[in-house]
C-alpha cells in the first residue's frame, strides 16, 4: 500500500516561524505523515509523523484567527489556517486518524518495543481469525433466513392441503349450497388472524436488527459533502449498516437489499447510497482508519454493489513493505515476506584473508520461541475447524436451498392448480 498517497488533502496556508510569513500551500495526510506542500517550489515546508504529535487544537488570538494548531514532540508548534471548507472539519478528520494511531496495537509504542517475528506472525492470524469468525457469522445468520424460509414453506404446504379439501367440498357438497357457509367465514376470520401474526413475526427480526451486530468502528461521517465531516460510526449488521454520530444517535440504517452501490474511494474512504424514484437519494460519505477491517464483511455481502474506483488503485501501485515494518502493507504480503526471511541467513558465506581476527561471530536467535510456535498452532487449530464449521454449513445450505427449490416449485403447481379449481367455482 503506498503510504505517501494522501487520505484527504485541504488548501490552506502555513506559518514560517523563522520568516514571519503565511505560505499558501495544499494541507495533506497520508497513513503516517502530516505533510504541508507550499503552492510553488519544490519540497514540503512541514512534515510531521502521525506517532510524534502530542496534541491537535484548534486556536485562534488577537492575530491569528480560526486556525489549527498542532504540537510536535520538543514542544514544536505548527500553525495552520485559512483551510478550506473550514477547519472544524480538517481537525475532525485528523484527531480520527491521528487518535486512532496511538490506539493502534502497531501505533507508535508498539514500533518501540520492535516484537519479534513470532509476535507479528500471530498477529496476522490473529487478523485472519477475526475475519473468519466475521464470516462464520453472516453465514450463520443465512443458514437461519434459510431454515425460516424452510418453516414457511412447510406451512404453505398445510394450508395448500386444507385448501385441496375445502374447495373438494365445494366441488361436490353433501347438500345443496345455498348461500354463504358459517363456517366459511369463520375460516377467513382465522386465515386473517394467521396473517397478522405471520406478517408481526417477520416484521420483528427488522425492529431488533442490533441482535446481529457483526463489527462496529468509529469514523468520520458526512451526508452533504466535504463541509460536513463530523464524529460518528459505522456499524455493520448481518441484515442491514448503520450510520450513527459521535454521541450515538442513529442517523440512518442502510437494509441489505436497500443498498445500491458501495464506492470504496480509498482503504479509508466509502460511500453508501441507496436510490429512490421521484425524490433525492439517501448516501453517505465515510472516512475512517479501520475501514481495512471492514472492507472484506462488505464485499462479502454485498458482493457485485461493492465498486472500487481509480482513486483506489493508486494505493496498490506500491509494493508490500517488510512486515517488521509498523506501518507495513497487508496481511497477506506481510505473511509472505515474512516466511522469505525466515530461509535467509546471516551468516556470511565468505571470509575475505587476512580478515578472520576481525570476524565477530553472532549468535542468532531463533526466529519463533516454542512458546510462540505453540499459541501459532493453536491458533492454526482454530482457523482449520472454523474452516470445516463454515464448509459444513455450506453444504447443509447448498441442500436447503435444493429443498427450498423443489418446495416452491410443487406450491406454484398447487397454487395454479387450486387458482384455477376456485375459478370453476365462482
Amino acid at each position: 500500500m503506498n503510504r505517501d498517497i494522501p487520505i484527504h488533502s485541504w488548501p490552506g496556508s502555513y506559518y514560517i516561524n523563522s520568516e514571519k510569513r503565511w505560505a499558501s500551500g495544499t494541507l495533506s495526510l497520508t497513513r503516517t505523515t502530516l505533510r504541508f506542500t507550499p503552492d510553488q517550489g519544490e519540497g514540503s515546508l512541514a512534515s510531521l509523523r502521525l506517532s510524534r504529535i502530542m496534541q491537535i487544537k484548534m486556536e485562534s488570538s488577537s492575530f491569528i484567527f480560526s486556525t489549527l494548531t498542532v504540537l510536535e514532540e520538543g514542544n514544536v508548534k505548527h500553525w495552520f489556517g485559512s483551510l478550506r471548507p473550514n477547519r472544524v472539519v480538517v481537525y475532525n478528520v485528523l484527531e480520527h486518524f491521528w487518535r486512532e494511531r496511538l490506539l493502534s496495537p502497531t501505533g507508535a509504542h508498539a514500533s518501540e518495543a520492535k516484537p519479534g517475528k513470532g509476535r507479528e506472525l500471530i498477529g496476522l492470524v490473529a487478523g485472519a481469525q477475526r475475519r473468519l469468525e466475521g464470516a462464520g457469522k453472516v453465514l450463520c445468520h443465512q443458514g437461519e433466513q434459510f431454515d425460516n424460509i424452510m418453516q414457511g414453506l412447510d406451512k404453505i404446504e398445510s394450508d395448500l392441503g386444507v385448501a385441496d379439501k375445502l374447495l373438494s367440498e365445494l366441488e361436490s357438497p353433501p347438500w345443496w349450497p345455498f348461500g354463504k357457509m358459517p363456517w366459511k367465514s369463520q375460516q377467513d376470520a382465522k386465515s386473517e388472524e394467521a396473517a397478522r401474526a405471520q406478517a408481526s413475526s417477520s416484521s420483528r427480526p427488522r425492529g431488533a436488527g442490533r441482535q446481529g451486530v457483526i463489527t462496529s468502528i468509529p469514523a468520520i461521517v458526512s451526508r452533504g459533502g466535504d463541509s460536513d465531516l463530523r464524529p460518528g460510526c459505522l456499524t455493520v449488521l448481518v441484515s442491514s449498516l448503520e450510520v450513527g454520530e459521535g454521541g450515538g444517535r442513529l442517523l440512518h440504517r442502510f437494509e441489505r437489499e436497500e443498498v445500491d452501490d458501495v464506492r470504496v474511494h480509498s482503504p479509508y474512504e466509502l460511500s453508501v447510497r441507496q436510490r429512490f424514484i421521484g425524490k433525492p437519494d439517501v448516501g453517505f460519505r465515510l472516512l475512517s482508519a479501520k475501514l481495512p477491517e471492514v472492507l472484506p464483511l462488505l464485499e462479502m455481502q454485498y458482493k457485485k454493489k461493492v465498486e472500487y474506483t481509480a482513486d483506489y488503485a493508486a494505493f496498490q501501485t506500491t509494493p508490500a513493505t517488510s512486515p517488521c515494518d509498523p506501518d507495513g502493507g497487508s496481511v497477506w504480503s506481510a505473511a509472505t515476506g515474512f516466511i522469505q526471511r525466515c530461509h535467509e541467513t546471516e551468516v556470511p558465506m565468505e571470509v575475505p584473508a587476512g580478515d578472520l581476527a576481525q570476524l565477530k561471530v553472532q549468535v542468532l536467535q531463533p526466529v519463533v520461541t516454542d512458546s510462540e510456535a505453540q499459541e501459532l498452532k493453536q491458533m492454526l487449530m482454530q482457523l482449520k475447524n472454523l474452516a470445516l464449521e463454515a464448509e459444513t454449513e455450506l453444504e447443509r445450505q447448498d441442500e436447503a436451498l435444493d429443498a427450498i427449490t423443489g418446495s416452491t416449485d410443487h406450491a406454484t403447481t398447487h397454487i395454479d392448480k387450486h387458482t384455477r379449481r376456485m375459478r370453476k367455482l365462482l
